[in-house]
């Protein structure tokens, strides 16, 4: 089976202050209601690791960085020796993950394979189920650590949805984080409507509270 759903070519967007590639991993070990990229989450692989280093060798000195995004790339068993082939053609490398593999996290970390790391925040324990069809924040405060106790720039990241999570949940959220030694910023990034979500979610149209939500983290619209 193949690994890689999609490349995207050229992004300024999704790796801070470098000009990147996206790599998309098929599958996800999370089905989270708000969830943009059905089509990866459940779709097969159209490209190998093979094509991924293929353009990558081809696009050296003009691409700076590698984002792993999906989907969810900790599941890809081989992630470890692509990250690998990829720092050896000189990149830098962006982890975007939901935060439930501290352990493949952890290797990477050990490993010196991230540069940058996109951490997601996906609620409060008694909220994970309805948000995200399980997953566990325990897991979420492992990768944590692990990033705390790295050198390793990173960012923590909530996809905030008004029918799932309220803004009393930021509050809360974003003190946990406070409370963890976490002083970067925090981001909540609001639900859009797209062409379709894994859930199905439709947006709400109860009134978020802007300000509110500025008080504890730095909104993304």
């Amino acid at each position: 089976m193949l690994p890689l759903y999609d490349i995207t070519r050229f992004t300024l967007l999704d790796y801070p202050d470098l000009p990147a590639a996206i790599l998309w991993f098929a599958g996800c070990n999370l089905r989270c209601s708000y969830c943009y990229n059905p089509d990866i989450v459940f779709g097969e692989g159209h490209f190998s690791e093979r094509d991924a280093l293929d353009f990558l060798e081809q696009r050296r000195g003009l691409l700076e960085g590698v984002v792993l995004s999906g989907g969810e790339s900790t599941l890809y068993p081989r992630l470890l020796l692509l990250c690998r082939s990829i720092k050896a053609l000189g990149y830098k490398i962006k982890l975007d993950t939901n935060a439930m593999r501290p352990d493949v996290i952890g290797a990477l970390l050990e490993n010196g394979l991230l540069d940058y790391v996109a951490l997601d925040y996906k609620g409060p324990a008694s909220k994970m189920s309805q948000i995200c069809g399980g997953g566990s924040e325990k897991r979420f405060w492992e990768s944590m650590t692990l990033l705390q106790e790295s050198s390793v720039a990173y960012e923590v990241r909530t996809t905030f949805h008004p029918d799932l999570l309220n803004e009393n949940d930021i509050a809360l959220m974003a003190q946990a984080l406070t409370d963890s030694g976490y002083s970067r910023p925090y981001y909540v990034q609001i639900f859009q409507e797209g062409m379709g979500t894994v859930g199905g979610i439709l947006p709400s149209k109860r009134r978020i509270d802007y300000e509110k939500l500025a008080l504890y983290a730095t909104v993304r619209s």
